[in-house]
């Protein structure tokens, strides 16, 4: 089974691209479950057709531990996709991290998930707190793609994630699966992150252009591959479904400092 994770700035389209992703995956013929480790709980909304009205935290806060039962926390999706939300606390009270502890470890007692192929982990932010840090920490997920645009800010988060994935890559089998380039239509984006990747001792494996028809689809509630199954779209998510897949292309990844990063997005970051 593979066990990956999509990590990324927030806003920067993890959900929507894990969406479209687990999507693809299961209409090539694979098992596939996707777990929502955010908590505004919107990262299965698109496979759903609706924001998750259960939560593994939403039981663990309204009901007793023990009478919460696989099929409260387990939804299915679109194609036969299972979807968890982890969820999170009420706002300004309690520790989002904490709360993605807490539902993972729930869903392993009750060994609420069947069995499949991929199983994808879709995690807010970089990797500043130990409970987003937990699906690597944990081994939960062990190839791990970062999502990122050409923005600096962007960057900055992805080499955050980098470092944390270096630190427990030392200790076990995480490694940096690639980058998956989320475009936002910023000068020589493509290049700057292929040039980013390789000073991560990755690469690229995808560059994602932006299209109002994702934004059309996410509007209808659905993924690209249900809404416009034929649009070139589809077709780059269908591809890069197949590249997760396939890739072998595993590395322990190597950051960098501020300064170098800054100097990169300053090089290729002008006009063309």
């Amino acid at each position: 089974m593979k066990k990956i994770a999509f990590y990324g700035k927030g806003g920067i389209g993890k959900s929507t691209t894990a969406a479209n992703v687990s999507a693809a995956l299961s209409l090539q013929g694979k098992k596939v479950c996707q777990i929502g480790c955010d908590p505004k709980n919107d990262s299965t909304r698109l496979l759903l057709g609706h924001i998750c009205k259960e939560t593994v935290l939403d039981k663990v806060r309204t009901c007793e531990m023990d009478s919460i039962k696989a099929e409260d926390i387990v939804h299915t999706g679109f194609n036969g996709i299972t979807c968890v939300e982890a969820g999170g606390p009420e706002p300004g009270v309690g520790c989002a991290g904490r709360g993605i502890i807490v539902a993972l470890q729930l869903l392993d007692k009750l060994k609420a998930v069947p069995p499949v192929d991929v199983t994808l982990y879709d995690v807010l932010g970089d990797v500043v707190c130990g409970g987003f840090a937990m699906p690597i920490r944990e081994e939960y997920a062990e190839e791990i793609y970062i999502i990122s645009s050409g923005e600096l800010m962007s960057l900055y988060a992805a080499n955050n994630i980098a470092k944390g994935i270096k630190r427990f890559a030392s200790r076990g089998s995480v490694r940096l699966a690639g980058i998956i380039g989320n475009s936002r239509n910023t000068p020589n984006e493509k290049e700057l992150l292929e040039a980013f990747a390789r000073k991560l001792n990755s690469r690229l494996v995808a560059f994602v252009p932006r299209d109002q028809i994702v934004n059309v689809a996410e509007n209808q509630r659905q993924t690209v591959l249900q809404f416009a199954p034929e649009s070139r779209q589809a077709e780059i998510y269908i591809k890069l479904a197949e590249t997760i897949w396939n890739n072998t292309e595993l590395s322990v990844p190597t950051p960098m400092e501020f300064e170098e990063l800054e100097a990169l997005a300053t090089e290729y970051g002008k006009e063309p």
